[in-house]
């Protein structure tokens, strides 16, 4: 049975998460996840500390989360903070 099979969209993109947090919160930031929409295989997250404003923001965004939760989530199209 595969991964995909028997863990939920929801609880990859927490897994997804929780293995880069580490590395967010060492520059004083964070991230959590908001919730998905199967509708448009959007996973919305929610930035914070210091990430709120943060010029390199973006770069996190697309480069180190949506990177992440896309390995433990293919189905998962776009990430967008909200």
């Amino acid at each position: 049975m595969s991964m995909e099979s028997t863990t939920s969209i929801e609880e990859r993109i927490q897994e997804a998460l929780a293995s880069i947090r580490d590395a967010i919160q060492m520059d004083g930031g964070d991230v959590e996840f908001v919730s998905y929409d199967d509708m448009t295989k959007t996973a919305f997250v929610s930035l914070q500390g210091a990430c709120v404003g943060c010029p390199a923001s973006v770069m996190t965004l697309k480069m180190g989360v949506e990177r992440a939760i896309k390995k433990v989530a293919p189905d998962v199209e776009y990430v967008e903070a909200v």
